[in-house]
């Protein structure tokens, strides 16, 4: 069965060590890992979070934080250098923590959260992108591998990427790099803006699909949006993945005219029954799917 995690910013962002106590809250809610965004220099112990985490009995996957700065499909050499050596980082914490797999938006050029509207593209520098891209791929995955660490690229939607937005572009990007410690994730949010077919995205990933983000169409908790729950866990046991979902229900309740969502903010109230239920329902539908009748 599937390890079943929650993302760390569902509590607080950034997490900190006053926040290992949810880490046993989340193991009562019926979490096996949490999904913890990589840390950045200072902001955790790291042997410190190791060991609250074996406390807790959660693993735990990391998810990165790319910027303008670090940025793998920078054409500022600077920024391109620092994009791979983020990377490489965030192996080398992944490999502290116990961790096997850092995900993300690895490739960069962040749009709305970087305060960057999207523009065309000339040919050359789509194509120019997309070396940058690989080269820089191909020497963090040399580093991960190493360390035992896989990297795995998330398509995002067209508002907060604009270089890797489709299962299609991500299996494009993975046939180039051609590298085994160098894979996929997805995510059913961006997927909703961005996929024809989630089911079938998710057959087109097949076997380079190493973690899985299930998320409500906005953001919700499992169930209580648009998602066919039924047909993406389908899609999954048709591709036998068996690794790590995590849960991003952080689209908290207030629907307030104005109120931003695309901003996080912390939780209001007690969440941890609604937790516990979203963690259930997704297992019940990854177990029950290995059915068809």
């Amino acid at each position: 069965m599937n390890p079943i995690g929650l993302i760390s910013m569902q509590y607080a962002r950034p997490f900190t060590a006053e926040h290992f106590r949810f880490f046993d809250a989340m193991k009562r809610q019926g979490f096996d890992f949490v999904e913890l965004l990589v840390p950045e220099v200072g902001e955790l112990d790291l042997k410190e979070t190791a060991a609250a985490l074996r406390g807790s009995g959660l693993g735990v996957v990391l998810a990165a934080r790319v910027n303008l700065q670090r940025n793998l499909a920078s054409k500022d050499l600077a920024a391109h250098r620092a994009g791979i050596d983020y990377l490489r980082y965030t192996a080398d914490c992944a490999a502290e923590l116990g961790a096997t797999i850092v995900g993300g938006p690895l490739t960069g050029n962040p749009l709305v959260f970087a305060g960057r509207p999207p523009a065309p593209v000339a040919e050359d520098e789509r194509l120019a992108r997309k070396e940058r891209c690989v080269v820089g791929l191909e020497a963090a995955g040399d580093h991960a591998k190493a360390a035992g660490i896989t990297l795995a690229i998330e398509p995002l939607n067209r508002f907060e990427s604009d270089v890797l937005q489709t299962t299609q572009q991500a299996m494009e990007l993975l046939e180039a790099v051609d590298h085994p410690a160098v894979a996929l994730m997805l995510d059913t949010f961006h997927m909703h803006i961005e996929e024809a077919d989630i089911a079938e995205a998710i057959r087109l990933g097949g076997q380079r699909l190493v973690h899985f983000q299930a998320n409500e169409n906005h953001r919700g908790f499992p169930g209580t949006g648009a998602t066919d729950w039924v047909s993406v866990c389908r899609a999954l046991h048709e591709v036998g993945y068996a690794g790590p979902v995590s849960l991003e229900p952080f689209r908290r309740n207030d629907d307030r005219f104005g109120v931003p969502f695309a901003q996080w903010r912390p939780p209001h109230e007690d969440e941890d029954a609604r937790l516990a239920a979203s963690a259930a329902f997704i297992r019940s539908h990854l177990e029950l799917t290995e059915y068809r009748r």
